[in-house]
């Protein structure tokens, strides 16, 4: 159960300042909590014997608003550390996978869908979150505050009454830590079923064009149905094991309040305890409930940031398909560029996509590859970008092997359209701009000209500062037979 902040140890330690004065500030905060019901008790003594005086009454009256001051301020400060860190750790993964999504190859892809990667990027980033907030938080409440509270009330009310009233906590404890590990099992596998439910709805909004031209919006509605009723019981399922810990707690605390109010009027009775003794223990049964409750939600928030930091770790250690060479060869300028005897075959396919290629290229000369649809004139050129593992034979720029070379200086040679086309939703310039920030505004002119898209332009509203996207694309694709950004690289 405790793995999971054994795994964030290199967060903790990164952020060891912010959380040290958060965990001495919420160690202290919950010493001085403490405090006011020894004081009402000590107060109910006073008045029970008639000892008190009015400097007595002031002084009990000044040290309850010392101690609310002191405790406003450090609640104040250990929360914003505890619970800011928690947003900290939030942003750096979604970064770090954000990172690694943008370098990953075509094959990552292939091999986890968009819907569950969309999952561990947000459901599963929020219960690591929870996890370095809330759940530390709940682990010394459920540790330090319990056991700071059993120690006072047996020192200082009654260690009698104190041991028999913490009878029914191992019982809590045990039936707990058997929740905890049902509730992680629970959890993967609804978050699992989640990705898939996200997987199905972008695939749906992707392809509604062709849903609706064969008419299958009622069989993707039916889909989506099952999917929605699938990803709900196994969540349920969750949630059956969530709800036993609340009625467990309550009982176990009910049966503590009976314990402390028999045992203790009886300790009165005969003598043992002060009627004030009896309050300030009362009180402290009334503070001890929700460490008791603590212990669940601890239980139940790492048994959650455990899964989902495993699922996350899963992807982000996942490693690139293909990497640069340990000792990059540089290479200036190629002058052609030679297959020798090249065949390929996609990590996914049964069959041979590209079979023994040989062909040489010098700088200057044009090939044009035509063939019918899957015969590998795309496969052909992505074999130049290095997006999957190279297969056998030999690709070479200046003689010089491509694995020999880094990615980025291929690319940057390199000049290609794919044939899925996308705009994102900025202005049109921004669009250009996209390869090239730098560009200059004769760059964006030329750029234009090349892509045949100085009608087009005529006809937005804004011109180069129309904001595009991809309905907007889709919309002119049906209006004018389609057109083409030429992006600056």
């Amino acid at each position: 159960m405790f793995s999971v902040l054994f795994k964030l140890k290199w967060f903790f330690k990164e952020n060891r300042k912010r959380y040290t004065i958060a965990l001495v500030l919420l160690m202290v905060a919950n010493i001085l909590v403490i405090l006011p019901p020894w004081i009402i008790g000590q107060a109910i003594d006073a008045i029970y014997t008639q000892s008190m005086t009015a400097k007595l009454l002031a002084l009990f009256i000044g040290a309850m608003l010392l101690i609310m001051l002191f405790s406003y301020f450090g609640n104040f400060i250990w929360q914003y550390q505890l619970f800011g860190g928690a947003y900290v750790i939030e942003r750096q993964l979604r970064s770090r996978l954000m990172r690694h999504f943008l370098k990953m190859t075509p094959t990552f892809y292939e091999k986890n869908k968009t819907g569950d990667l969309m999952a561990r990027s947000t459901n599963d980033l929020r219960a690591i979150s929870e996890t370095a907030g809330f759940g530390i938080m709940t682990l010394v409440d459920s540790t330090v505050y319990l056991g700071t509270l059993i120690i006072t009330m047996g020192f200082v009310v009654s260690w009698k009454l104190t041991l028999a009233a913490i009878i029914p906590l191992p019982i809590l404890a045990f039936i707990l830590q058997y929740l905890g590990k049902k509730i992680h099992e629970r959890y993967m596998t609804a978050q699992q079923a989640f990705g898939d439910l996200n997987d199905e709805v972008l695939e749906a909004v992707a392809g509604v064009r062709v849903v609706r031209a064969y008419v299958q919006e009622r069989a993707s509605e039916k889909r989506f149905a099952d999917m929605t009723e699938d990803v709900y019981k196994k969540n349920m399922h969750v949630e059956k094991i969530d709800a036993l810990f609340m009625p467990f707690s309550k009982t176990l605390t009910a049966l503590t309040y009976m314990i402390g109010l028999g045992y203790g009027a009886f300790l009165v009775s005969t003598g043992e305890m002060t009627l004030g003794n009896l309050v300030t223990f009362n009180v402290y049964l009334g503070m001890i409930v929700w460490p008791m409750f603590a212990i669940g939600e601890l239980i139940n928030v790492l048994q959650r940031g455990n899964a989902s930091l495993d699922r996350v770790m899963e992807t982000l250690n996942y490693e690139e398909d293909v990497k640069d060479p340990e000792q990059p060869v540089d290479l200036e300028k190629p002058e052609n560029v030679g297959f020798n005897d090249v065949s390929f075959t996609y990590p996914m396919s049964h069959s041979v996509n590209l079979d023994k290629i040989e062909l040489k290229l010098d700088r200057g000369q044009t090939l044009g590859i035509v063939g019918k649809t899957g015969s590998g004139k795309t496969t052909f050129v992505k074999q130049l970008l290095r997006e999957y593992p190279a297969g056998e034979g030999e690709i070479a720029f200046s003689g010089v092997a491509l694995q020999s070379l880094k990615k980025d200086q291929v690319r940057d040679w390199i000049g290609y359209v794919p044939q899925d086309h996308v705009l994102f939703s900025r202005s049109v310039r921004d669009n250009i701009l996209f390869g090239r920030p730098e560009a200059t505004e004769d760059d964006i002119a030329e750029s234009i000209r090349l892509s045949y898209f100085e009608k087009d332009l005529q006809m937005l509203p804004s011109g180069l500062d129309t904001l595009v996207g991809e309905r907007v694309l889709r919309y002119r694709e049906a209006r004018s037979n389609g057109f083409q950004l030429h992006v600056l690289s």
